[in-house]
């Protein structure tokens, strides 16, 4: 039986592990539904999960300033951030170069963090995450070759919301979440994501669906793996760490990712590639390393 600080320990592994899906996911989904309608669908069926969660466990529910905090982290890590990749990589930006953009996060956090919230960190830390951000790029410079010139400044602008919000929303929630059940401030983070969505596609989308068991398996992969236990094991992190520690770990996410998309649809790994993975770890221990007292 893991103790309480193993459990811990391996929440953030398990964490990269589902998030670094999330680009192969909206591959799947979108060549058949239009992104904002796929995270439309997407949150209403996880509201449905949330609000079966919610009628078992019988948790307390927040005040309603309590509320309105947890659909502000919703709509800046859930509706902007999402909304951003799935429009940026629907809008013809390649996948790698999106995840280029969006790796910059653990670096943009820490230094929001260290001006917003006074969060100190170390001259190791420092180092950890620009080393980090170095494998990122080495990551995804082939991703150059892809063809990201033929992407409109509507999906360059999607991918940087992306980038500032999830960057802001883990701050926002670090701050302003503490105290409220995961699972109550999750229903109430989707909830204003679905608002959202709903107005993104009633403004953008067309409304043509392909039904194929690609979409389908996409949705539930995305609604159970990704909304449910990914977010939750995040929310976990965000209340158990600083930060910067937290957010380190998305550097993890691209090469993971890389990885990814060799396995499942034969893209190639070149050899800046590979090094950018080693790199990339590198940072993360650097960054999240114990500090002697």
């Amino acid at each position: 039986m893991l103790t309480k600080d193993q459990q811990l320990k391996l929440v953030p592994w398990a964490f990269v592990g589902i998030w670094s899906t999330g680009f192969i996911g909206a591959k799947y989904a979108v060549p058949y539904m239009e992104p904002f309608s796929v995270l439309l669908l997407r949150m209403l069926l996880t509201l449905v999960v949330f609000a079966g969660l919610l009628l078992w466990r019988k948790p307390k529910w927040c005040s309603p300033k309590q509320a309105a905090h947890q659909m502000m982290v919703g709509f800046l890590v859930h509706a902007c951030y999402l909304g951003g990749v799935f429009a940026a990589i629907g809008w013809s930006l390649p996948a790698g170069i999106t995840a280029l953009i969006v790796g910059v996060q653990p670096l943009l956090t820490a230094m929001i963090g260290w001006l917003w919230i006074s969060e100190r960190l170390h001259k190791v830390q420092w180092l950890g995450l620009l080393v980090g951000f170095v494998g990122v790029l080495l990551v995804v410079s082939q991703s150059d070759s892809q063809g990201g010139g033929v992407a409109g400044w509507e999906a360059w602008s999607a991918a940087l919301l992306a980038l500032v919000a999830i960057s802001v929303g883990t701050l926002y929630q670090k701050r302003f979440g503490s105290g409220v059940d995961l699972m109550v401030g999750a229903f109430y983070q989707y909830l204003a994501t679905a608002m959202v969505m709903a107005l993104l596609a009633w403004q953008f989308d067309s409304g043509i669906v392909i039904w194929s068991w690609p979409l389908i398996g996409a949705l539930l992969w995305m609604v159970l793996a990704l909304s449910v236990i990914a977010i939750l094991l995040l929310l976990v992190m965000i209340r158990e760490g600083e930060a910067s520690k937290v957010v380190s770990y998305f550097y993890l996410v691209p090469p993971l990712t890389a990885l990814e998309a060799w396995f499942l649809f034969g893209e190639t790994l070149n050899a800046y590639a590979l090094t950018g993975i080693g790199v990339t770890v590198i940072g993360v221990y650097l960054t999240v390393k114990r500090r002697p007292c």
